[in-house]
């Protein structure tokens, strides 16, 4: 009878021994499952939309505006891409559009008939004018 009791309390300890093993094991179900770190959306960056005004002195711009005005029935040339270019190369098409409408208005000029001519001069100094691009009045 003795060697039953021994056996079972050995088979006691061993199951106790198994039981206290495997715990932390079967206790530790979450510490597998790795929690995913919530994804941060950051706003996109804001659009920079171009100014619909002048950036650049007018003052300067009326000089090409005054070429402008002697090649109403000539055309464009040599001395206009040389003055006026440089000074609206730094500007986006419509920043450049806008410019030329401004001082054509603040020089109180026949926009119909200058119009024309400082779209042209957008064209040749390599700036397209947007579509649909009006200079009101």
């Amino acid at each position: 009878m003795e060697s039953s009791k021994t056996k079972i309390t050995t088979l006691f300890f061993i199951f106790m021994l198994l039981i206290s093993s495997l715990t932390p094991i079967l206790g530790c179900d979450h510490c597998k499952k790795h929690k995913k770190k919530p994804i941060i959306i950051s706003p996109p960056p804001p659009i920079e939309v171009p100014t619909t005004s002048c950036p650049i002195d007018t003052i300067k711009l009326g000089a090409c505006v005054d070429l402008l005005g002697g090649l109403v029935h000539i055309g464009l040339g040599n001395p206009v891409v040389n003055e006026c270019c440089p000074i609206i190369e730094g500007l986006v098409e419509i920043e450049a559009a806008v410019c030329l409408c401004t001082t054509l208005k603040l020089k109180l000029l026949n926009l119909n008939l200058y119009v024309p001519l400082a779209l042209q001069l957008l064209l040749t100094c390599g700036k397209t004018p947007p579509p649909g691009y009006t200079c009101s009045l």
